[in-house]
Formats: structure tokens, sequence, C-alpha cells
């Protein structure tokens, strides 16, 4: 059978010119001076701490943002959600507007010409 490998989670927060790793499964922290390196000195804690090798274990980093930050992320993904359902909507209503062109008996062409859009846009527009 198999043996299960052991997860680890590094708590990562800036801490002045700093990034500080604490891993809680071993009690104790280290710091890196770029967060490119933030991985490297956790794996090298748990390494000597635990005399493991990377194949032995699993890394998951966890990086705690300060709450203003968090606030703007939360943010951007719901204006980005919201952007995604404006795109849906305009794309209904392009449709709708070449089919309702199409059945007033203006060919396909014409109606990308009319309204901007390349002919094959206007096909893909005109299917139901």
């Amino acid at each position: 059978m198999a043996e299960m490998k052991r997860t680890y989670n590094a708590e990562v927060t800036r801490d002045g010119r700093f990034w500080f790793v604490r891993v809680p499964e071993i009690n104790r922290s280290t710091q890196a001076l770029r967060y490119a390196d933030v991985e490297t000195m956790a794996c090298e804690l748990i390494e000597i701490m635990d005399g493991l090798t990377r194949e032995d274990y699993d890394l998951h980093l966890v990086v705690k943002l300060p709450s203003e930050i968090q606030e703007h992320l939360a943010r951007a993904e719901m204006l980005r959600e919201e952007a995604a359902r404006k795109q849906s909507e305009a794309a209904s209503e392009s449709r709708a507007a070449v089919q309702k062109l199409l059945s007033k008996g203006i060919s396909q062409r014409e109606a990308g010409k009319v309204l901007g859009l390349s002919f094959q846009r206007v096909s893909q527009l005109a299917k139901p």
C-alpha cells in the first residue's frame, strides 16, 4: 500500500522588508527577502527540522494578505463576474439585432456591413 505524503501548510505574511513564513506543523518560522524564495525557504526549513526530502511531503503556501488588499481582490472578482454577465448580455443583444435584420430579408454580408461586424461573426450570431 502506498504511503500517504504528509502535508505542510506554510503561512506567508509580509513583515516589513521580508516575507515571514510560518510552518505550524513543525512550529517553526523562517523568512525570505523575495516572494520567489518563499517556497524554497519553507522547504529547507521542513527538511532540516523533520529530516525529509522534497519527495516525502506536499507543501501548500497560504498567503495571508491584509484586509484592505483582500477587499480590493474581492471587488475585482465581483467586477469580473459582472463584466462576464454584461458580455453575455451584449452577445444576446447582438444576436437579436442580427436575427431581426436577417428576418427582414437582408443578407448576412449586408447585415455585417450595417452592424460593423464581420461576415463570420454575423454567421455565428445568425444561428439560434
